[in-house]
């Protein structure tokens, strides 16, 4: 695997959030790459002591990823912002909401306080009561 030079971003000052934030998008994408090595490695051996120790190494793979995702969101809110309103995508797509229900999330359209699990669509048995 080729090796990085750590020292090839430095600049002569401190980084912005949004430089921070973009230079951690790197260090996911290096997370994510190792977990995908880690796991083709679990599939190309039947030692079990390999696979114990690349399970490990790759558990911690994926809390960093997950750290890493979260200090992004701390450092550019307008990434915080749509991890939210995939969020509420998700489970609306999840229990079948419409399409306009899904892409009316941050647009005004009210979704944000709705619950998710119950998206709001009449049907003739809720009707009847």
């Amino acid at each position: 695997m080729p090796q990085t030079n750590p020292f090839h971003s430095l600049v002569p000052r401190k980084l912005t959030d949004s430089e921070l934030a973009r230079s951690i998008r790197l260090n996911i994408e290096a997370e994510l790459d190792a977990i995908n090595l880690y796991a083709a490695h679990l599939d190309a051996t039947d030692n079990e002591d390999a696979k114990a120790i690349l399970r490990h190494v790759m558990d911690e793979e994926r809390e960093h990823a997950a750290l890493f995702w979260q200090l992004i969101a701390r450092l550019d809110p307008e990434q915080a912002q749509h991890d939210r309103e995939a969020s509420q995508k998700y489970r609306l797509i999840t229990s079948g909401a419409s399409h306009e229900e899904v892409e009316s999330v941050g647009e005004g359209g009210g979704t944000a306080a709705v619950d998710p699990e119950l998206p709001k669509r009449l049907t003739v048995g809720s009707l009847r009561k």
